[in-house]
This record gives C-alpha cells, structure tokens and sequence, in this order.
C-alpha cells in the first residue's frame, strides 16, 4: 500500500492554508513524483464515484458497459429485475476478464473455460463441475461494487463504504437539473480525447480557474459575458456559471441558441459536467492519469440528436481546435516548469469574496480536498 511519511505530507502542504485568500498551492513533488500517483490510485480514485456512461446507454436488459475504473476492470449491466448492477470483471475460476467494450447479453460468459452468470453474478454453471466434488455454484457470485444513476449519468464506486453520490453532494443535482432538464432526453452523439502531458491535478488545477481566461482564451471570453461569471465551492464539488455573450463573439455562431447559460460543474475528484451556449447538449470530461506526468482526458458529449448539426460541429471545432490547445500548451508548460529548480509552490490567487469568476479559490478548494487523501496514506 502506497504511504507518505508525516515529513513527506508536511513538504507537501507547505504553505497551504485553510483562508484561500492566504495559502500556496501544492508542492510541485506531488505533480512529478510517482509516489502521488499510487497514493491517489488508492485513496483517491478508489475510494470516489467515477463516471461510466449515460443511462441510456444501459437502459435494456442486457445492456452492459466494461470499462477501467482507478486501474481495476468494472462490468456495469442491467439485469432482467430492471436493476443496475456493477462488478468487478473478474471470473471467478482463474481470474480472466468477462466482457470488453459494450453491448447487449443474455448472461456473462467467461470466454476462458465458459462459466457464465446470470445478470445478477451469480454462478449458473460450469463446464465439467459435476465431476467436482463439494462444489455449489449458489456459493460462486462474481463481487460486486457500488453502482448509481445519477442526473441520469451512471457513476460506480470501489469501495463499499462509501456514503451514495446523492448524499455526497448536497444541492448538485438540482442545480444540474435546473440548468440541464433535458437531459435525460439527450443521446450519445460523440466524444473527445487526449494525451497530455502533464499531471492530472494540473489539468484539473486549470480547468478550475478562469484567472487565465483573459490572456489566453481570448475567443472563449467573447463567447461569455465575464461580469456575471460566478465560482462557488460545496463539499465536493463546485459551480462555475456564467451568461453567455448571444452576439459579436468569436468561439462560434449562437444566434439561435436554446441554451444561454455556460454551466459547469466539477465534481471531485476528476470529473467535469458541462453545459454550453447553443442547441441542448451535455458534455462529460474525464482527467484520469495515464502515468506520474501524462494525462488522458476525454469528453463524451450528448447533443439532442446523434446527428450533429453544423452549429454542433462549429462548437465542437472551437473546443478541439482552438480551446483545447489552448489549454494543453498551458498545462504542459506548468508541467516543464515544475520540474526545474525554480518552481516549488505559488500564491493562491484568490478574492476575499470567494465567488468572483477570475478568482482561484476553487484550486485552492481542490488542493485541500487532495491534502485530506494525503492524510489517509500518512504512515
């Protein structure tokens, strides 16, 4: 099990302080050493609620979903009782994987030796163990974990002692819902993704501020209005909402837009819900570590339709090919930073206020949340 010794937390928190407004960020070890990666592996990424798909995506019986959550291969699958269930994706025989990618089954089928399980895990039969002696396929049941809807998106979690996503979240519902009531009728249209390098605390450390807004999104910030970008932090999560700009921006063309309000919401520990100016849509991004200094991030993105209009395909172009760069050469450039001499920690740059949309008391929020997963691996 990863650990860091009270030294080791202590290096790492130096400067932090409770008052935003008064505190340095993290040491820039906890961006390069890899000791922060398995750290957060266990006490992090294990132990919060991590995206899978849109509910529709489950919504027949059969319906399942394989995916790698914190390192560790999850079977999400409706059963034929309507029912949700999450396991890990592991037969119990030897250990092989039982499903990949998504789809449709009537039961799972290791596709090793042909034990299969009904829906639900529990063992049905295996080829020959009747030739087996004391073995009662009643006591064989794949392990389960815990699996929730969500704002109609489907989320798991590892560990078992977790209080639910509802219930961690305070009044994040409500406000996804207020901002977004289409979206359980909003479809799977397309997705986007990257390999970047840099850390994922510092892709996250960017997304959560907008104090860079000005001087290096120039498009972004003529597509909203900034005087009425507002940030605020609850428990795990925080808001960041602003009007948007309906004429004379230079992202792309909103003239007609049904959606006039920039929604985000992130939610801890790397995870993004998104709204933007233009036709009905939802945007889930994902900042998942693919190693100590390199980050794949993904975006899947609902629209009302699959078919993506060409408005659509404007927006879409504008965050790939112009605020996605944008961004990447940021974060990569913190990330070369960090590994010189001259960079240790910086000044939190926040607004007695706390809400102010240019203010990085949101990082500040992030960092403290990270520091109290750190503590956990103190040994």
């Amino acid at each position: 099990m990863a650990s860091l010794t009270p030294l080791e937390f202590d290096a790492a928190a130096l400067g932090y302080a409770d008052n935003p407004c008064e505190s340095w960020s993290l040491g820039s070890q906890c961006y390069i050493d890899g000791k922060y990666q398995a750290i957060e592996k266990e006490h992090v990424f294990a132990k919060s609620w991590q995206f899978i798909c849109h509910e529709e995506a489950l919504q027949n019986a059969g319906d399942y979903i394989a995916q790698e959550v914190a390192g560790q291969p999850i079977l999400v699958v409706r059963n034929q009782n309507n029912e949700l269930q999450a396991f890990y994706n592991v037969c119990k025989h030897r250990g092989h994987l039982l499903a990949e990618g998504q789809g449709n089954m009537a039961k799972i089928v290791c596709p090793y030796h042909s034990w299969n399980y009904d829906l639900k895990g529990q063992l049905l039969a295996a080829p020959r163990s009747k030739l087996i002696e004391n073995f009662d396929t009643a006591e064989v049941c794949l392990d389960q974990v815990q699996v929730e809807v969500f704002c109609h998106l489907v989320f798991v979690n590892l560990d078992s002692a977790a209080a639910s996503l509802a219930n961690q979240t305070g009044d994040l519902a409500d406000e996804v819902m207020a901002y977004a009531p289409d979206l359980s009728k909003l479809t799977y249209a397309t997705h986007l993704s990257y390999k970047i390098k840099a850390n994922w605390k510092a892709v996250t450390d960017n997304f959560l501020e907008c104090y860079h807004c000005t001087t290096a999104h120039k498009d972004f910030v003529s597509l909203v209005d900034m005087q009425t970008y507002k940030v605020k932090t609850h428990g795990i999560y925080s808001s960041h909402l602003a009007k948007a700009k309906l004429t004379g921006n230079a992202a792309y063309n909103i003239d007609d837009a049904a959606v006039t309000d920039h929604a985000v919401w992130y939610l801890w520990p790397n995870i993004a819900l998104m709204r933007y100016p233009g036709r009905g849509n939802f945007m889930v991004w994902q900042f998942n570590p693919a190693g100590p200094e390199e980050t794949y991030e993904e975006f899947n993105i609902y629209f009302e339709t699959a078919d993506v209009t060409e408005a659509e395909q404007e927006a879409l172009k504008f965050i790939d090919e112009v605020l996605q760069v944008e961004d990447i050469n940021l974060v990569e450039s913190v990330q070369r930073g960090m590994n010189t001499p001259a960079f240790q920690s910086g000044r939190i740059m926040a607004n007695p206020d706390g809400e102010h949309g240019m203010s990085e008391h949101a990082v500040h929020h992030f960092h403290g949340m990270l520091l109290e997963a750190y503590k956990r691996a103190i040994k």
